[in-house]
């Protein structure tokens, strides 16, 4: 009997002494902490690039808005943001729109173009002659190294810089690594915002995709002091070196940036 009594007590002590050992519900485990990385989201993107008929760029600008972003919503369309170039020389209309999917993007631009009300804006405004000489077009999704993208005004007004790289081939895993474990966070460390990366679709699938992104900065000039300050942090070289040794070469062969200034109807700036 007193066996008996000995192992129900001890067979009580070691199940009381394991439940006070176990993680509570909300209770982290033990262990480096570990980022928890978001699911992308799941929109189609467009960059749309205007160039317009010489002497129609004030023009084609007051179109959008008065007229285009208006009829872009009415058709499913999100407006994500609408920017000139700060070099006026550069005559450009630069803004981005999300769909839900590429068919959905197809499927309201055919709406789009139908729509009686266009038909009479184009009629109205062009009365004069074409406003746009022509579109570039980059089809992308979101990338999972990207922020949530917020489609936010800060006081005072922002400039933006979009950059596109074209990766060495084969290279673009790598460069996307090094931006998710490096490069973003010392982006942040030098004052620059991260506002949103995206990777293209392009037409041709032999062709390798490239990484598209934006920063946001106080200005042009403090943007481009910020990169200065980035390019010699040497946190950034041995990261660079590091990743350059490893790929067996430099990760990429283009780097295209463009500074610009968000319009008065832009949904970010």
């Amino acid at each position: 009997m007193t066996c008996k009594l000995y192992s129900i007590l001890t067979v009580g002590l070691l199940l009381s002494t394991s439940l006070f050992a176990m993680p509570k519900p909300n209770q982290p485990k033990s262990g480096p902490a570990r980022s928890i990385q978001t699911a992308p989201s799941t929109k189609f993107y467009e960059v749309r690039i205007y160039h317009p008929t010489p002497g129609k760029y004030a023009e084609i600008v007051d179109r959008f808005r008065q007229y285009t972003t208006k009829i872009f919503e009415k058709h499913g369309m999100e407006n994500i943001g609408y920017w000139t170039p700060t070099d006026t020389t550069n005559k450009e209309l630069i803004y981005i729109l999300a769909y839900p999917s590429r068919e959905a993007r197809d499927a309201s631009w055919k709406a789009f173009g139908s729509d009686p009300e266009w038909k009479a804006v184009v009629a109205k405004t062009e009365a004069n002659g074409k406003l746009v000489d022509h579109v570039d077009q980059i089809f992308m999704t979101e990338s999972d190294i990207s922020p949530k993208l917020k489609l936010s005004q800060k006081s005072p007004e922002r400039t933006f810089e979009l950059r596109t790289y074209t990766c060495t081939p084969g290279k673009l895993p790598n460069l996307l690594s090094r931006f998710r474990d490096h490069t973003i966070k010392l982006f942040s460390k030098h004052g620059m915002t991260n506002v949103a990366y995206w990777v293209t679709q392009e037409k041709d699938p032999a062709v390798q995709s490239k990484l598209v992104y934006i920063l946001a900065h106080p200005s042009e000039a403090e943007g481009k002091a910020h990169f200065e300050e980035f390019r010699k942090d040497p946190k950034w070289i041995a990261v660079k070196d590091a990743s350059e040794k490893e790929a067996g070469g430099s990760l990429t062969t283009k780097v295209e940036s463009i500074y610009m200034k968000p319009t008065d109807y832009s949904p970010i700036k």
